[in-house]
């Protein structure tokens, strides 16, 4: 019996299947769970063709964290068709490019306020679907990159990081009451979509390796797909506002 058996969890952020999320989404339905995946915009068909690659293709819903009424929406499919929900996975982000690079001043609002907005607010968005779908309690879990630091070329992404830590933070302040924990887990650097779409992300793939005393694979998503199952799952009933480093250690070691 897998650790995750007879849960059902909701989870965004599957574009291909080198997608951290769709890693996280193999390995659950290996461990037992059934999984509801969410798609917005131009890259819902790319998750509904992506859906076909799992064991057991999943139901796909359209989720954009930034039209308030799909989380209205969101909440009554899964009502209508599953009843409820046990854990979610929050595995979105995107800043504008202005937002990354070189010049950290050369943003403007409007485009810090995007980045912001779907990197970091969504995860109380997340949360308004998740809450009312979880009547005894489940794990709301997101997908972090270390904010304590400034990162080369990370810039405002890094901000909205910072702000998206602070925010579990005080998630797991207003729902731990319910018995619903929320937590984090900051992985290390890994060639998905997303990554290619920063500005010197080589710069990381080529010393994280290097830093990381348990050395670091930029291509193997299955240790943080295995830490992320383990907190959506009973094993971590004590657990709440963290953030779980699965980076290879680079986190805790000195230049």
């Amino acid at each position: 019996m897998g650790i995750l058996e007879g849960k059902r969890l909701l989870i965004t952020g599957v574009l291909t299947d080198a997608s951290i999320a769709f890693g996280v989404a193999a390995m659950a339905q290996a461990e037992g769970a059934e999984i509801i995946l969410t798609g917005a915009g131009r890259g819902m068909r790319l998750t509904q063709r992506t859906a076909r690659k799992l064991a057991t293709e999943p139901t796909v819903l359209e989720f954009d964290v930034t039209e308030p009424e799909h989380v209205d929406s969101v909440v009554a499919a899964v009502r209508d068709q599953f009843g409820t929900i046990d854990g979610a996975l929050h595995a979105i982000g995107f800043a504008p490019e202005v937002c990354l690079g070189d010049d950290f001043m050369a943003a403007q609002w409007d485009d810090v306020a995007v980045a912001m907005q779907i990197s970091a607010y969504s995860l109380k968005t997340l949360a308004e679907v998740a809450v009312p779908l979880m009547p005894d309690g489940g794990s709301i879990v997101g997908l972090d990159f270390d904010a304590t630091v400034s990162w080369p070329a990370y810039n405002w992404m890094g901000v909205a990081k910072a702000a998206f830590e602070s925010a579990n933070r005080y998630l797991a302040r207003a729902h731990g009451p319910a018995d619903i924990r929320c937590n984090l887990v900051a992985a290390g650097p890994i060639r998905t979509m997303a990554a290619k779409s920063i500005p010197g992300f080589a710069v990381f793939e080529d010393n994280w390796d290097d830093r990381a005393p348990l050395g670091w694979d930029v291509n193997d998503t299955e240790g943080v797909a295995r830490a992320c199952c383990a907190l959506l799952s009973d094993w971590f009933p004590q657990t709440t506002g963290s953030i779980i480093h699965v980076d290879g250690g680079y986190h805790a070691m000195g230049t």
